[in-house]
């Protein structure tokens, strides 16, 4: 079965080099042969998953050698796959959602001129994530995480004609260069203090390394995560990437990209159990950045970008549950899986919404949608339960483990994450309830909207115009994009309660994980109780707010925190400030250095020797009687000095 391994990574590698370098000749097929390649993928990792159910915990890990990458004496590197149960967890979760995504592309791009190479883009997306979690090393790790970088990118500017998407995937490559140097350093790092990068050798050996390095290892490995998962202080590029079409959110924000920080984190556990102030550096981060999205979250009109604070906000839980340590390895996986059921749901019904709206993102253009588009309500408003933290629905069971987690670490630090995570719940249920209100409830406001000019509609592209008229007309998607949103709708419903039974998805990923119960302070039902209320008090201050009163079509003023969430609560004004001014003044420094420093140094030498030269240059003029006077004087000096040192 291992050699099965690498055909999930090749099947969509196939179809992105097929896709991108076929030709025009497969414009008409393109997006079926990547939806096709992307569910082959799927099912062989159905058959893997099935294989290893069948085998005892202790068997169940599979590794598959391809080649030796780079011999060189001591550095060697091989191209090896490792199949484990929090891999197979992944594999199952990309290629499963992204062959959903797929499919709902094919409706959602389906006028897009250019739509083969957008397929072929988004099979490079889920053959360099699949190669990110089988690698069996980190430098294998690091090329897929790369490959994740560059696919993003390319997704995220694939409507490059708009200058606010080519800037959008620039900031997202520039920002997660940042965290990707903290990738890279960690691997240095490795190899200088164990000799290896493979995952066994360095696990083996923590124990025998020192807490200083291993910091400074988890450190760095906490850095490359904050930019691929958008965590703190590294998640400005995540709300502006909604530039690209809306699979591609879909994409990054349920199964891929944002979803690598978590598993690097997870994946290096042995490491941040032997480096405790690493480990609370990540705690801090996923608490600090679960705030922080949840409340950029409350201020956003623009659907997408309302969901993008909503990403990273949950994240931000995951993150949080995978600082705890073994107390909560096994729960971050968990939410992570489970939110990859809502998010995408939530992302493609966003998208449905966009598609019967004219591309209208702006929720205060919208209104009573639920009677013109049932399925996307239905489907939307389970994904929204889900999110919540219904009772029974799988981000209930998901996110309170980690609020339980939380509590469980003990002593002040438990109270402080613990209430945290618990205000984060309360926030989620304020900004999504009033995403539902805002969308399918109350008057139609797009009735009242201006229509756009002729002019306006026909220089947008086609898969960004989906209505035949400038004015709203709000209908259902087709069933191609309607079938994914209402699997991904049934996974956010019973997702949570199958890994539960039983706590079947904590035996599962235990071996690899590890687990422990912690020393929580409150019981689970208390915990529950206390999520519960603060549920219904977000629901409820949402619904006062947004329920009951008109919404204006011009969002009010607000508070200083409502202004300053609009601005994503300017973040990107520190990083100008910080950053971009703060790089400029060193660049000016750095320049005048250079100018008077190290250029007067090496002008200076060289003007000294010039002269120099000049001078000695003289005493080569060519005539003999010169020469002779040179030898007759020299002679003189030896002769006088002979004698001076003899009367001495």
């Amino acid at each position: 079965m291992e050699n099965l391994i690498a055909l999930l990574v090749a099947a969509p590698l196939l179809g992105a080099a097929v896709l991108l370098c076929g030709g025009r000749r497969l414009d008409a097929v393109g997006q079926w042969i990547g939806t096709v390649l992307a569910g082959a993928s799927f099912v062989i990792g159905v058959v893997l998953f099935a294989d290893m159910l069948g085998k005892d915990a202790e068997h169940r890990i599979l590794i598959q050698h391809l080649w030796t990458w780079i011999p060189v004496e001591s550095f060697q590197a091989d191209v090896t796959f490792r199949l484990d149960q929090l891999s197979m967890t992944f594999v199952l979760l990309i290629t499963g959602v992204g062959s959903l995504i797929h499919l709902y592309s094919v409706g959602y791009m389906e006028h897009d001129e250019r739509r083969r190479r957008f397929f072929g883009y988004l099979n490079l997306f889920l053959a360099a994530m699949l190669l990110l979690v089988l690698a069996d090393n980190y430098l294998l790790l690091y090329v897929g995480w790369e490959g994740v970088g560059l696919a993003s990118y390319l997704l995220i500017g694939f409507w490059q004609h708009k200058p606010s998407a080519a800037t959008a995937a620039k900031k997202a490559f520039l920002v997660n260069r940042v965290g990707d140097m903290g990738l890279s350093i960690a691997i240095m790092l490795m190899f200088t203090t164990f000799g290896t990068f493979a995952f066994g050798p360095v696990f083996s050996h923590v124990g025998e390394t020192g807490e200083g390095k291993l910091t400074a290892i988890g450190l760095m490995l906490l850095l490359a995560a904050c930019g691929k998962s958008a965590q703190v202080p590294l998640q400005s590029w995540l709300g502006d990437a909604m530039e690209g079409p809306t699979p591609v959110s879909a994409l990054i924000h349920a199964a891929t990209m944002v979803t690598a920080g978590v598993y690097l984190i997870v994946r290096s556990g042995a490491i941040f159990n032997a480096a405790p102030d690493a480990q609370l550096a990540v705690t801090v981060v996923g608490a600090v950045t679960l705030l922080f999205g949840a409340i950029v979250g409350c201020a956003k009109d623009d659907i997408k970008k309302a969901l993008a604070g909503s990403t990273m906000s949950q994240i931000g839980y995951m993150v949080l549950a995978a600082g705890l340590g073994p107390i909560g390895y096994v729960f971050a996986i968990m939410h992570l899986v489970t939110h990859g059921f809502f998010k995408a749901g939530l992302f493609l019904g966003a998208g449905s919404v966009m598609h019967g709206m004219n591309d209208e993102v702006d929720m205060r253009k919208y209104g009573g949608l639920r009677k013109y588009m049932p399925v996307t309500f239905i489907t939307f408003g389970l994904g929204y339960l889900a999110i919540i933290g219904f009772p029974g629905l799988s981000g209930f069971f998901s996110k309170d483990k980690i609020i339980e987690a939380a509590f469980a670490k003990g002593g002040t630090e438990g109270w402080i994450l613990g209430g945290a995570a618990l205000l984060g719940a309360a926030i989620t249920a304020f900004y999504m309830t009033r995403v539902m209100l805002m969308t399918f409830f109350g008057e139609e406001r797009w009735r009242n909207q201006p229509t756009r000019s002729p002019e306006a509609a026909s220089a947008e592209p086609a898969a960004e115009h989906h209505g035949e008229h400038a004015e709203p007309h709000p209908h259902e998607s087709p069933k191609v994009m309607t079938i994914p949103m209402i699997v991904l709708a049934v996974g956010s419903v019973f997702g949570g309660a199958f890994f539960s039974i039983g706590d079947r998805f904590l035996h599962w990923l235990e071996p690899i994980t590890g687990h422990s119960e912690g020393n929580s302070p409150l019981s689970a039902a208390t915990v529950t109780g206390g999520t519960m209320v603060c549920l219904l008090i977000g629901v409820g201050i949402a619904y006062a707010m947004y329920g009951r009163r008109p919404v204006p079509s011009v969002a009010p003023r607000g508070s200083l925190l409502t202004r300053a969430a609009r601005r994503d609560l300017l973040q990107d004004d520190f990083n100008h400030v910080v950053l971009v001014r703060g790089g400029e003044h060193l660049t000016r420094s750095l320049v005048y250095v250079d100018h008077t420093l190290v250029d007067g140094v090496v002008n200076g030498t060289a003007a000294s020797v010039g002269g120099l030269s000049g001078r000695m240059r003289k005493l080569q003029n060519g005539f003999a009687r010169s020469y002779a006077v040179s030898m007759f004087g020299g002679a003189a000096i030896l002769v006088a000095a002979t004698l001076l040192m003899r009367a001495v």
